[in-house]
């Protein structure tokens, strides 16, 4: 058994390296079964969000399922290996927790990555992947991101990427009042750049979204208009800011989609902020004059600034981590001896058992019940200490100091005569 995680993540690969190893709702469960059916994983989950891609197992051949993950996503093994980082035992519990408290996220304290931890062990529960081991880790996890986010100010001044969207789009126009705002998507980030983009009271905020009724939800939450994705080859050229996230694993927005509404403006600027990954803006649309665009990886440059005001609160976060991995260490070791407890038990009833029949026979036939009570406590005191006696007795003169000071130990007995 080796508890062990390995991916890519924002330190490790660029954005056109992890929207290849991303994993879409619709094909975790089926990713999950196959990892675990066909590579001696016995417990795996996985974490699949912008930023990081990574694989939680509990295996006896690591390799196997680090080259699972480049054959799952159709990619040849050589060319993820450089950007992969493998990490088993206690450095991977380690990992683990720092991630979940928002100590190696691009956003550093940002409290979403938690969230998204617990929707991927909600996964790996339904697709019955979850083991005691996993089990164990991440619900040990969570609690040290509560731990970490109540008596550490890891949180404090944190700038969101939602927030980071506002401030690129205050630098390019003089002001956010005047500016119409497409969000394209509606899930959680989605959710939070609108409210933040509101506050700026923009003159008009229009949602597309695959299904109509969650952008209509959106649109009247923040007084805005909602339109379906067919509709963007007409209405793009109508905005002047456009944010997108969606789960699409092909982008939406093409260059020549882009050409078209430029030129319909009138070679007005128009900013795009692509907070998706895989990205939803083809990456050539950068290289158009009058558009600004911005990654998900840029904006990760923005929210750095003001950093030193939080760097304070690492140090002890990083103390409440440490504890914690040596109590979760400690734990998992204690697993390795769960079979040979076990095993020692199942002996001892064994013993106890024949010798219980022995009794019970005799009383059966009329003998002195306190004879047979003797002859019992006789009997299963020999076999419990016929073992240990043997070992000692035929233990080599190089491991007989070390046999007798486990036998004191383990039956709290006085040598000393």
């Amino acid at each position: 058994m080796q508890l062990f995680a390995f991916g890519v993540n924002h330190h490790t690969a660029p954005l056109s390296v992890r929207e290849q190893v991303t994993f879409h709702a619709t094909s975790l469960e089926r990713a999950l079964h196959d990892l675990v059916h066909h590579e001696s994983v016995r417990e795996a989950a996985i974490i699949s969000t912008c930023n990081r891609t990574e694989v939680y197992c509990n295996t006896p051949e690591p390799g196997r399922a680090v080259e699972w993950l480049a054959r799952f996503h159709k990619l040849k093994a050589q060319a993820l290996e450089p950007f992969l980082y493998t990490l088993s035992s206690e450095r991977a519990v380690t990992h683990a927790f720092r991630v979940a408290s928002g100590l190696d996220s691009m956003v550093l304290g940002e409290p979403q990555i938690l969230g998204q931890m617990k929707e991927a062990v909600k996964s790996a529960e339904s697709a019955g992947t979850l083991g005691t081991v996993l089990h164990k880790l991440f619900q040990s996890t969570f609690s040290v991101a509560k731990e970490v986010r109540t008596q550490t100010e890891i949180g404090t001044s944190s700038v969101s990427m939602a927030a980071a969207a506002v401030k690129v789009a205050e630098r390019i126009f003089p002001s956010i009042e005047g500016q119409r705002v497409l969000f394209i998507g509606a899930g959680e980030m989605i959710e939070l750049c609108a409210a933040h983009f509101a506050a700026r009271h923009p003159r008009a905020k229009t949602f597309a979204n695959r299904t109509i009724e969650r952008g209509q939800d959106l649109a009247a939450r923040f007084e805005g208009t909602a339109i379906p994705l067919s509709d963007l080859p007409e209405q793009l050229a109508g905005h002047d800011i456009v944010v997108s996230c969606t789960a699409s694993q092909l982008p939406i927005l093409g260059k020549g989609m882009i050409e078209r509404a430029i030129k319909a403006r009138r070679h007005r600027p128009m900013l795009m902020i692509d907070l998706a990954v895989p990205r939803d803006i083809e990456a050539e649309v950068a290289d158009l004059d009058d558009v600004f665009l911005y990654s998900v990886d840029d904006l990760g440059k923005i929210v750095q600034e003001g950093l030193d005001t939080r760097q304070a609160a690492v140090a002890q976060a990083e103390a409440i981590i440490d504890a914690n991995v040596h109590d979760f260490m400690h734990w998992l070791s204690s697993r390795d001896v769960v079979p040979t407890i076990r095993a020692l038990r199942e002996s001892a009833e064994r013993m106890r058992q024949n010798e219980l029949e022995r009794a019970a026979k005799l009383l059966a036939r009329g003998d002195d019940p306190q004879k047979v009570l003797e002859q019992l406590s006789h009997a299963l005191t020999n076999k419990f200490l016929h073992a240990p006696t043997h070992a000692l007795n035929a233990a080599q003169s190089t491991e007989r100091d070390a046999l007798v000071a486990a036998l004191v130990r383990l039956y709290q007995v006085n040598n000393q005569e």
